[in-house]
């Protein structure tokens, strides 16, 4: 009888996965730029976020340094943060995963926004977008060697870089400029820029000191009577896409990144900021800055399945978790509003959850194991 007891609650309990599931082995990170931290938090039922801990990112109290962006080392014991201001320039701070103490910090230019790591992590590259420099100005890229935190060049680049991402292969990277309306491939073998893909007419006071190319009458490409404004650029698993989101353009361009021709521009909301491909490379999340709301868009189809309303109004980053069950939303402060984290359930792409969080969340990343 007891044996028949114990095999009907083993049958309950595998019949009820959130009763027999272990927590998720993962944590949710999000900097927030006015407040100087990254929070982190813990997946519970149903993806729902509680706090795990807060770390203090203040090189300079009581300035504010506006950590921008972070992203976790492939091997994740460590993570990275852009410190967007400093004496003179900003900052990339490395942090250990499990403590979060400091390891190392390396120099950057003026406002560094996001990070793009090689596949080994062995070199970061960074974009400087330098919101409030003069303009015209060519701003650098700046690569790092992160097993020693040494700043190895800053490469001049483009017109405001504000996107970077590594390729899976570890074999180019890309960056994304906002004035200049461009896509830059980065050799990482050399560490200099070897192709500019036009997106757009770029910005009226962009200034560039190289020929940007024109349409060729009757060619399928970007139109470039109008200005795309790319704020981010993300990879496809295989390498062969490029997704890039068009602040002003208010669309997702997607590019063969061999041929280097658009394969098709999406309409998404206003604003479009951030683009990330899920884990199993079928949907597109797309965070519409500008429109309090992300496009979910089938990466077959190249079509927008869905435009889902968030529950703050400047949306971020989004990030997938590990199990590719759900996705986090970024989404920053109005004033003493907090911001917040949205949780996407990507089965039944509805949000479940919003977790609260201070003083301008930003960047957003997954950390697999503490």
């Amino acid at each position: 009888m007891k044996r028949a007891a114990c095999l009907v609650m083993a049958w309950a309990m595998a019949a009820a996965p959130g009763l027999a599931q272990a927590p998720p082995s993962y944590l949710v990170g999000v900097v927030s730029e006015s407040g100087d931290m990254v929070t982190w938090l813990r997946p519970a039922d149903g993806g729902r976020l509680t706090l795990d801990r807060v770390v203090k990112i203040d090189p300079r109290p009581p300035e504010m340094d506006g950590p921008h962006n972070i992203t976790v080392a492939p091997d994740q014991k460590s993570y990275y943060v852009t410190v967007s201001h400093g004496t003179p320039f900003g900052s990339l701070w490395r942090l250990d995963a499990k403590n979060d103490t400091l390891i190392g910090t390396a120099p950057l230019e003026n406002y560094p926004t996001t990070i793009g790591l090689t596949p080994d992590g062995d070199f970061a590259f960074v974009a400087n977008s330098d919101f409030y420099g003069d303009r015209p100005k060519v701003n650098p890229v700046t690569i790092v060697h992160t097993p020693t935190m040494t700043t190895i060049t800053n490469l001049s680049a483009c017109e405001m870089p504000h996107g970077a991402k590594v390729n899976h292969a570890g074999t180019v990277a890309y960056i994304s400029c906002m004035h200049s309306d461009e896509i830059l491939e980065i050799d990482v073998s050399t560490l200099s820029v070897v192709h500019r893909i036009k997106l757009g007419r770029g910005h009226a006071m962009a200034g560039m000191d190289h020929p940007m190319p024109v349409a060729a009458p009757g060619a399928t490409g970007p139109d470039l009577t109008k200005e795309c404004a790319a704020t981010f650029v993300s990879v496809s698993g295989d390498d062969s896409r490029l997704f890039v989101a068009c602040n002003v353009g208010n669309q997702l361009q997607v590019w063969d990144a061999r041929s280097r021709t658009l394969i098709k521009a999406i309409p998404t909301g206003a604003g479009a900021y951030n683009v990330e491909p899920s884990r199993d490379g079928k949907l597109l999340i797309v965070t519409n800055k500008k429109d309090q709301s992300i496009s979910v868009v089938d990466a077959v189809t190249l079509s927008e399945i869905k435009r889902i309303p968030t529950t703050k109004k400047i949306v971020h980053g989004v990030a997938f978790s590990p199990d590719g069950r759900y996705a986090y939303v970024s989404e920053e402060s109005i004033g003493a509003d907090f911001g917040a984290v949205d949780v996407l359930d990507l089965v039944t792409l509805t949000m479940t959850s919003s977790y609260p969080v201070a003083a301008q969340p930003t960047g957003i990343t997954i950390l697999r194991s503490r």
